[in-house]
């Protein structure tokens, strides 16, 4: 049985964390054939999306201001009834990428998903007809109606289990079901 003393347990834990904080991912990334470490999003910053179910994102879609925005962002601390339409447009796309009805727009999506759904049933079902004709044998001679008669006439004459079988429920003498 392995047995760990508390020293050797608190060299294992103190060797583990200085690989793990203190090559700042490198002996991590380097096991997995990496040259560099991906940047990864920092969530706890503030972030923009466009979603109909969150009217106001964290901040507004346009950090960088050029020029032009400067000026119109001075425009709007005055009273908005001098401002033109395009302006107003142009103040809205700052604070926003889409309006409602762009984020409420539907997509052409589902015809590459039913296009797709159609080529694997079509795919599918040369597959099953190949399997058919060049797979699976011919049908047994058992399954047609003529020698399932002729079977079944067979066991009525050999009378086969007439006590409690189907030939107890044969009448020989009119030669019909009871």
């Amino acid at each position: 049985m392995l047995r760990l003393t508390s020293s050797r347990v608190g060299r294992v834990l103190v060797h583990r964390a200085a690989v793990a904080l203190g090559s700042s991912g490198s002996v991590r990334t380097a096991s997995h054939g990496h040259a560099e470490v991906s940047d990864m999003a920092d969530m706890s910053q503030p972030q923009y999306w466009d979603r109909a179910d969150t009217p106001l994102p964290d901040r507004p879609y346009k950090d960088v201001l050029t020029a032009a925005d400067k000026s119109l962002k001075q425009k709007e601390k005055g009273p908005w009834g001098q401002l033109s339409k395009e302006e107003k447009i142009a103040l809205y796309r700052l604070m926003f990428h889409q309006t409602y009805p762009e984020m409420k727009q539907r997509s052409d999506e589902w015809k590459t998903v039913m296009g797709g759904i159609f080529i694997f049933l079509g795919f599918t079902g040369l597959v099953v007809w190949w399997q058919r004709v060049y797979v699976y044998p011919e049908r047994p001679l058992t399954f047609d109606e003529d020698w399932q008669a002729k079977q079944l006439q067979r066991m009525l004459d050999m009378k086969v289990n007439p006590i409690e079988g189907f030939a107890a429920k044969w009448d020989y003498e009119k030669r019909q079901w009871k």
